[in-house]
This record gives C-alpha cells, structure tokens and sequence, in this order.
C-alpha cells in the first residue's frame, strides 16, 4: 500500500509540474524575471548557454532539496516529489531543448501527430518576441488546437 502512495505522489507531482510551467512561463518568465527568459526568444548571444537556463537549476535546486529532506529528515515524502520534480524535469528537457530547439541534434525526424503538435504550438509562441505577447502553456501538454492530423 505504502508503494502505492509513493507513486501516487511521484504521478501527482508531475501533473503539478505541467502546471508549474504554464505558471512560470506565464507570470514569471514572461513577467518579473522577463530579464532571463529574454535571450529564449531573441537569440541575441553566441552561446550554448542561455540566461533561461537558470529556471532550470532553481526547479532543479527544488528537487534537490526534496532528497535531502528525505535522505537527512526522513520525511518519506521527499523521495517521490524529488523524482516527480525531476522526472518532469528530464521530460521538459527532452521536448524543449532536444526536440524542439535542437540544442542536441537528436529526434530530428520525429513527425508523428504529437511531434507536429507540440512543435505548432511552440512555433506560434516563438513568433512572438515580446514580454506580454504569445500564448503560454505547459511544454508536454499544449492545447489541443495545436494538434491536427
């Protein structure tokens, strides 16, 4: 029952984490912090390295921390959050980074429904270079307008 409960948590943690993006790409990428996610959209540098990536470590930062509070407080509960936060996190890096912006040039050939969709939806993002403009939504789940077969 108790491994029950534990991937329950690691499956709840992960939906909370599509949440989690639609929110920050919304309110605090494209709102307070729009100073680092930027350089996302005006590609204004020659690095491999982008100001934005700092959303990565601070999620990363959290995830951490739940194995921590778990390793060193026994609070059970950490273990299934951390990998639920980490698990979405390798999940968002394999579609947005790898898949779609090619920063590995892996899964080019991809051309099933859901690869189309996810790259649409991305691309009608992308095409706004502003703060306020452009639709934000979770990286693995976009609206469905976006999907046509």
């Amino acid at each position: 029952m108790q491994a029950l409960l534990w991937i329950f948590v690691f499956l709840l943690t992960f939906g909370i984490m599509e949440f989690m993006a639609w929110f920050t790409h919304k309110y605090v990428m494209h709102g307070f912090l729009w100073s680092l996610h930027r350089d996302h959209h005006h590609k204004d540098h020659g690095s491999w390295w982008e100001r934005n990536d700092f959303f990565f470590i601070f999620y990363a930062l959290v995830s951490i921390g739940c194995f921590l509070l778990w390793q060193y407080e026994n609070v059970w509960i950490g273990l299934p959050i951390g990998l639920g936060i980490f698990a979405y996190g390798v999940a968002y890096f394999m579609v947005h980074d790898i898949f779609i912006h090619q920063r590995f040039k892996l899964f080019r050939n991809a051309n099933n429904w859901y690869a189309k969709g996810i790259r649409r939806a991305h691309k009608m993002h992308h095409k706004h270079l502003g703060k306020g403009d452009g639709e934000c939504f979770g990286m693995l789940v976009p609206p469905m307008k976006y999907f046509k077969r």
